[in-house]
């Protein structure tokens, strides 16, 4: 298929090249949620299913802010 006949994809679905800002913003994002999970391994129990269900929610949460982060343009490379 050629590039001109390639359909519009809608934004949500496109792919998003970070530029060094957005690197670095993707980085700074992972390492306050990184800070969250240690901090809430020192007051939860590790070993119960609930605290697998804040691992996993946090890991969602930090995916989306950095969609959320790299959605914008200042943060992708031209």
């Amino acid at each position: 298929m050629e590039e001109d006949t390639i359909p519009k994809m809608n934004r949500e679905f496109e792919v998003h090249i970070l530029n060094d800002e957005g690197i670095a913003k993707a980085r700074t994002i992972a390492l306050c949620f990184d800070g969250v999970l240690n901090r809430l391994k020192d007051l939860c129990p590790e070993k119960t299913r609930e605290f697998a269900i804040v691992k996993t929610k946090l890991e969602e949460a930090c995916f989306f802010a950095k969609k959320a982060m790299a959605c914008d343009v200042a943060n992708q490379k031209d």
